[in-house]
Formats: structure tokens, sequence, C-alpha cells
């Protein structure tokens, strides 16, 4: 007895530690885990920007990089904790028919987790001048579904089409999200058109530009799909100032 107590003393001491080793780690972990669901924060993942988070909770991205003093190019990064809660929501306005002028459109906040590197197919992030122009309808297909702020909420408009048909910008821009990071958008390209103006193409089956590109009027940039949803079709939106307004105050009346 007196040669195997210590052993067994000594085992128990091992197994103590090994308890609280493994208490201590449980707990790390956890409280982790609770941290990166803080209410009212928003925590980036790969991928997104600043602008598909501020689309995502309906503000403008510009009061949204105010408040976490986030400055052009509104560069962010994965794991980053975005305050949504203290954001002031945009304001209702009358929406007008024509774009507005637009001053040069900032480098898209694409999530950074390397030094970044330019696109060799992206254009210059030189604007293509908006001013003055006018919004096109960014497929030909029939109306199947309007703006409607009453239950059932549509904050764009749908728009029937054939499956691969070409999704065309609806003003010049910059693309500033493009990807399937949104619930309920599917395949999704957001194009900032100036700091006032941006519009969303949605439940595409595929993407052909990416962020950064500048885009044209007119210029193919997806393609009509079914992702995110039961149907073949576009949801096209046009948000000012970060709140959704009724796309037809802006499109031409369609010829019958």
């Amino acid at each position: 007895m007196k040669i195997t107590s210590p052993v067994i003393l000594v085992m128990l001491v091992t197994l103590v530690t090994g308890c609280l080793s493994s208490r201590d780690f449980v707990s790390v972990e956890r409280k982790f885990s609770s941290e990166e669901k803080t209410p009212g924060f928003h925590h980036v993942k790969k991928g997104e920007t600043l602008f598909s988070i501020a689309w995502r909770y309906g503000l403008d991205f510009r009061t949204l990089a105010n408040t976490n003093s986030i400055s052009a190019p509104y560069t962010i990064y994965p794991g980053q904790k975005i305050d949504v809660r203290n954001v002031p929501r945009p304001k209702t306005t009358q929406a007008s028919r024509s774009v507005e002028k637009p001053s040069k459109p900032p480098v898209p906040n694409t999530v950074k987790s390397q030094p970044e590197v330019k696109n060799s197919h992206s254009a210059p992030l030189t604007a293509a001048s908006t001013s003055n122009a006018k919004w096109m309808w960014p497929v030909n297909g029939r109306l199947i579904s309007r703006f409607s702020t009453k239950k059932p909420v549509n904050k764009g408009i749908d728009i029937d089409g054939a499956l691969g048909e070409s999704v065309l910008a609806a003003a010049a821009g910059t693309v500033v999200y493009a990807g399937r990071g949104l619930r309920g958008y599917g395949n999704l390209v957001i194009v900032k058109h100036n700091e006032t103006y941006l519009s969303a193409y949605a439940h595409t089956s595929r993407i052909v530009v990416s962020e950064q590109d500048v885009v044209k009027a007119g210029q193919k940039i997806a393609e009509i799909g079914s992702t995110g949803t039961d149907k073949v079709k576009l949801h096209f939106e046009i948000r000012k100032n970060g709140k959704p307004v009724d796309p037809l105050k802006h499109l031409p009346a369609k010829r019958r």
C-alpha cells in the first residue's frame, strides 16, 4: 500500500487537472460563440460588402459607414462587428424619374482576407457618367408582381422571363455586390449608380460581372433564373438613400 498510494495520488491529480483543462477550454469556446451572436451587431462573413449589409438591413450605406467609423473605400473584413442597431433609418422621400448626377463612385467594400488584388478584367473605377440619364427596363418580360409596402410586402417588382435570358443594367454604374449571400435573393447583383441610387437584380441563374466592374446602361450583367425562389423570374429593386422605392415610378412606360 505504501508503494501504490503515491501512484494512485499522482493519477488522481492528473485526472483532476485534465478535467479542469477541459472545462476551461469549453468555457472559452462558449464565450467566443456568445460574442459571435452579439445582439445589434452583424458579424461580417467572407464575400460580404458594406453595400450588401446595408441592403440586408434596409439602411443607407453612407449612414452605416459613418456609424461604424468606416471611410471610403469602405473596406471590411471577415469577423468584423458592424453596428446595425444604432443606425438611423432612411426617411421616406418622393421618387424622381431620372438618375441624379453622381459623384465618383467609391471602390466597393469587398471583404478582405488578403491584400487587395485588382481583377484583371475589371474596368477602371472611374464613373461612367449617368448625369440626367433615364432608367431602362432590365428585361423585356411581363410584369407579374408590383411594388407594395402593404402585406404581402414587395420591395421591388417581379418580371417574367425565360431561363437564361439576358439581364441588363438599368442604368450606368459600378457593381458593388455580386454573389449569393443575402437570404431570399438567390444570385444577386447590386449596382451603385451614384450617391443616391442603387439597383438590384435577384434570382439570376448566372452572374457575368464582378464587383468593381463599371457597367453601362443596357450592358448584360446576369441571366434570368430561379435561384432562391420557385419560379423563373427577375426580381428588380431600386433604392434611394437606402430606402426601397417603386421602380415603376422610375422606369419608362412599357409599350403594349
